[in-house]
């Protein structure tokens, strides 16, 4: 029986979740029963749970890393920013409505979230041992410690022994570590068991030195300096992750896919299987001149529908998705972006928005009115003609598309529900999160535009979990596993 142990970091982007799903192969490897542990998350990346619950999707990959099935007590507390300054709350997988960052950052409301938090660590240590828990940002935010559920506050809750990470590529690597340290409290301070510096490039012997020096000036071991990689594929939470992704233009003898960035843009991982094929380019941009040089136009899923249509027709992207159109090119939306392909997208009750309602880009012949209950599920589903595809994916939204005239579904779900709506094999829009993750799907989506066939289909499920593995053998080669094995004996 291990106690839990937890990585935190110096701040965000840092590479926390990434960490710690390494961890949880290791434990799944090494013959213990991990599980992954975030007390609250702020992304618009998110998963529907086998019971029909929402969380993070980094917790989900994390449950995937561990060989377990993700479940909501993983992540209670979800927040999904609906603006700059609100964030949808979803407390134990279920929308518990939206508010400001001053409402939610009261302390009332803190110590009940606290407290739900704690009571889902709970039920999870119940069944899984060790608990791998990840925290959020920087644990040296003086203004919000005293109202944190996820970092130190969480780690003294489960007794974990906690490690701390710092990106040593984003430079100031010293005064980084030195000062989060420096701003603990000493029973804070006693959490920590070691740092672990990440994204390093080049020799790791050439640090031997800095090694020695941050121990010497924190108390604190440095048990592992990770290499910076581009090799192994792994899911991303941030979208700051999305800046890497930014491309313009098309590549000759490629089908050029462009995603369109939206402001409240949600699951960016809808594209991880598509941008894996050797005959696409994937990229994402705001700008409507890239689209120009794109074969496949993808509008992705938003968490403010309505906001970021407005945004796309006044930055003139509306216009050139429209251009694209018509000019026989693909046109792909996909939830949010299904909605926005639409006729019309209406938000009566302000679900999203504080505008009432907006034309869509007129594509598919549907409206949408968004609605207070929100849909969240794992599907299997049969696409357009391929019936003897057993396709898998999921649903994420708040909102009813109804179609003026006959449904022309994208997909059938397996309960014989239609989903979606296909205007023509160069038009249609989907609920389906994670319907690019089928190869009869992206073989579909291409064939317009190239002859080419992968030699053996790929198989994504099995493909992600090699990259696990690959991921746990460069943190068992570059990190002190006695170390942290001891620290979860004590």
């Amino acid at each position: 029986m291990l106690r839990s142990i937890m990585f935190v970091g110096t701040a965000s982007d840092v590479g926390k979740s990434i960490i710690t799903a390494g961890f949880c192969r290791i434990f799944r490897q090494d013959g213990y029963h991990p599980a992954p542990f975030k007390a609250q998350n702020m992304s618009l990346n998110s998963y529907a749970t086998p019971e029909g619950l929402e969380i993070g999707r980094a917790q989900a990959m994390q449950a995937e890393a561990a060989g377990i099935a993700c479940h909501v007590d993983m992540n209670p507390v979800l927040l999904k920013p609906t603006s700059d300054q609100a964030s949808q709350v979803v407390l134990n997988g279920r929308p518990a409505g939206t508010q400001s960052a001053y409402e939610y950052f009261r302390e009332n409301d803190r110590h009940e979230l606290f407290r739900a938090a704690t009571q889902a660590y709970d039920r999870l240590a119940a069944r899984f041992a060790p608990i791998v828990l990840e925290g959020a940002g920087s644990i040296s935010e003086l203004n919000l410690k005293r109202r944190d559920i996820t970092n130190l506050r969480m780690a003294r809750h489960a007794g974990a022994a906690t490690y701390l990470i710092a990106d040593i590529d984003r430079g100031g690597v010293f005064g980084s570590v030195y000062g989060t340290l420096a701003l603990l409290e000493p029973e804070e301070k006693a959490c920590i068991k070691g740092i672990i510096i990440n994204k390093f490039r080049g020799d790791a012997r050439l640090f031997a030195e800095g090694r020695q020096q941050l121990e010497d000036l924190t108390g604190v071991p440095v048990v592992g300096v990770l290499p910076y990689f581009r090799d192994i594929y792994l899911e991303e939470e941030d979208s700051v992750a999305l800046a890497r992704k930014q491309h313009s233009g098309g590549v000759a003898g490629q089908v050029n896919v462009a995603v369109v960035l939206l402001g409240r843009m949600s699951n960016f991982t809808d594209f991880d299987a598509l941008s894996q094929d050797p005959r696409v380019h994937l990229f994402f941009t705001h700008d409507a001149t890239d689209l120009a040089g794109a074969d496949i136009v993808i509008l992705p899923g938003s968490k403010n529908t309505i906001d970021d249509l407005l945004a796309l027709q006044r930055s003139g992207l509306a216009t050139a998705v429209r251009q694209a159109h018509r000019a026989g090119k693909t046109v792909v939306g996909i939830c949010g972006g299904y909605q926005m392909l639409g006729l019309s997208v209406e938000d009566p009750a302000g679900v999203e928005s504080s505008v009432a309602a907006a034309a869509g880009l007129g594509l598919l012949p549907v409206r949408t009115v968004l609605q207070g209950d929100k849909t969240t599920q794992q599907r299997r589903f049969t696409f357009l003609d391929h019936p003897t595809a057993d396709c898998v994916g999921y649903e994420i939204h708040m909102g009813r598309t109804t179609p003026d005239g006959p449904p022309q579904p994208v997909a059938m779900l397996a309960d014989g529900t239609p989903d979606g709506y296909v205007a023509s094999a160069r038009c249609w829009g989907t609920y389906l999160h994670g319907i690019l993750d089928n190869q009869s799907v992206i073989d579909h989506l291409l064939a317009p535009y190239t002859s080419q066939q992968r030699a053996a289909p790929l198989d994504f499920a099995a493909y992600k979990n090699s990259q696990y593995d690959r991921l746990a053998a460069l943190i068992r080669e570059n990190v002190d596993l006695k170390q942290v094995y001891a620290a979860l004996h004590s």
